[in-house]
């Protein structure tokens, strides 16, 4: 069984914030949703029919903007994708996702609020599995 990654790691996490990043943090998000939705772990946010995990996907975004523009966040590009031009090609994503968040504690502050966390059951029952890259931006 191939393995998946749907949250970070305590480990990934403290590497994270161990590098004192200064500035803004631009985070690079690769999305494999699920053909149909899965809420059996969230069932307090299913809907009363079946959706698709791109659907589903696209409740979490809504449900997330007001968080990620309160703390200084904002998606600077959504698109669909599949095979790499220069990568594996048994790798396919169904969406790519370019998040700028201003500065690692924006970024902290909006994955810890309790309002954001309460809906974070769409990303779950959307997902296949993910990849998440943090990004320092170089000033040339």
């Amino acid at each position: 069984m191939t393995k998946t990654y749907l949250e970070p790691t305590q480990a990934a996490g403290a590497e994270l914030f161990s590098k004192s990043i200064d500035g803004e943090v631009v985070m690079l998000n690769l999305l494999k949703f699920k053909d149909i939705a899965d809420y059996s772990e969230h069932p307090e946010l299913a809907p009363s029919a079946e959706i698709s995990g791109k659907q589903a996907y696209q409740k979490y975004m809504v449900h997330t903007g007001p968080f990620l523009q309160k703390n200084g966040g904002e998606v600077m590009l959504l698109g669909k994708c599949s095979s790499f031009f220069i990568g594996p090609s048994d790798e396919k994503w169904d969406a790519v996702m370019l998040v700028k968040q201003r500065s690692l504690k924006d970024f902290l502050a909006f994955a810890t609020n309790e309002e954001y966390l309460k809906g974070i059951g769409h990303r779950a029952a959307s997902l296949e599995d993910s990849r998440l890259l943090p990004i320092e931006p170089i000033n040339s």
